[in-house]
């Protein structure tokens, strides 16, 4: 797996700083699916209203690979930021370094929207019961704001009653899925009692998945893209169309792409261990890409996965 890593300001160098109420939103904007401290930034963010009513913050902040200390600190940076959404799961091994990044931020647990998953090893009534009490006990806290079924693969569907459950009991404030098919959607739908809010998905430019994004709409269920910078691959941080549409708005490739994602209203919950960079990827409510700007990203779809280790 290819992990090569592109200096993404090599093209564009953006030292903004997000001050409090510097964050244009456009107030009142409603087009996406389910819509409607001192050292802390307030988070200026949209919420999306996902189809069970609960808010949820447009764009958050991903920690597959961040363990430890790193975990711990880029956790702590990404809140201090103004970040409230945090992306975390059992497989990716740093709930607890989540957790304690956390509590280092100060801030107040109700101001964050916290989400973890199940992984297979745990599929099944009884075993997901038990894996999302040892997800509450490492990531320290008595509740999670969403809690997904990360692959539809084993007992999915035992998974699935014990997250409504979960949800109906109030520990849990939404429940959703990751990586399922729009038949197994269906599937899964047909046994349950309670709709998935969510289906996390790989999407971002070489992979802009219209099925899924048709079918998601349609079905009033968020669409929300793990790496929506595609990890780097494909060299998205070089690309030249996206480098030539930023060249415009005086943006960089990520912002570029992170900006279409919202234009789209997919939740986006890109991941850096740099503080800068996390700070550029907040950076992109103040310009909106236009019809043409958006088809020519759309030109960039090669139909297929850049994760093929995952199918």
């Amino acid at each position: 797996m290819s992990k090569k890593k592109l200096n993404r300001r090599d093209f564009l160098k953006t030292g903004s700083i997000l001050t409090t109420g510097a964050v244009l939103m456009g107030a009142g904007t409603s087009r996406l699916f389910g819509i409607g401290s001192s050292t802390l930034q307030k988070s200026s963010i949209e919420n999306i209203v996902l189809n069970n009513g609960v808010k949820m913050p447009i764009l958050g902040f991903g920690t597959n690979t961040l363990k430890g200390s790193v975990g711990e600190r880029c956790v702590a940076d990404a809140i201090s930021l103004g970040y409230r959404l945090i992306d975390t799961a059992k497989i990716y091994g740093n709930e607890d370094a989540v957790g304690l990044g956390i509590k280092k931020s100060g801030i107040d647990r109700k101001e964050l929207f916290v989400s973890s998953k199940v992984w297979v090893s745990d599929h099944g009534y009884e075993n997901t019961k038990k894996a999302f009490a040892t997800s509450l006990s490492k990531l320290q806290t008595d509740y999670l704001d969403m809690y997904l079924i990360h692959r539809p693969r084993e007992d999915y569907k035992g998974s699935w009653k014990a997250l409504e459950e979960l949800y109906q009991e109030g520990k849990i404030k939404a429940i959703g899925v990751s990586n399922f098919e729009p038949d197994q959607l269906d599937d899964l739908m047909a046994s349950s009692k309670i709709k998935p809010v969510i289906n996390q998905i790989e999407t971002h430019a070489f992979y802009i998945q219209n099925k899924a994004f048709d079918y998601l709409k349609k079905s009033g269920i968020q669409m929300q893209a793990w790496s929506p910078l595609a990890e780097g691959r494909n060299q998205i941080f070089s690309n030249e169309t996206l480098a030539a549409i930023g060249k415009k708005y005086n943006k960089n490739n990520a912002q570029v792409s992170l900006r279409w994602h919202y234009q789209r209203g997919i939740v986006a919950i890109p991941r850096s261990s740099q503080k800068e960079h996390m700070k550029e990827n907040l950076n992109i409510f103040d310009f909106q890409l236009d019809d043409s700007d958006m088809k020519t990203i759309a030109k960039l779809d090669l139909n297929k996965t850049q994760f093929p280790e995952w199918s």
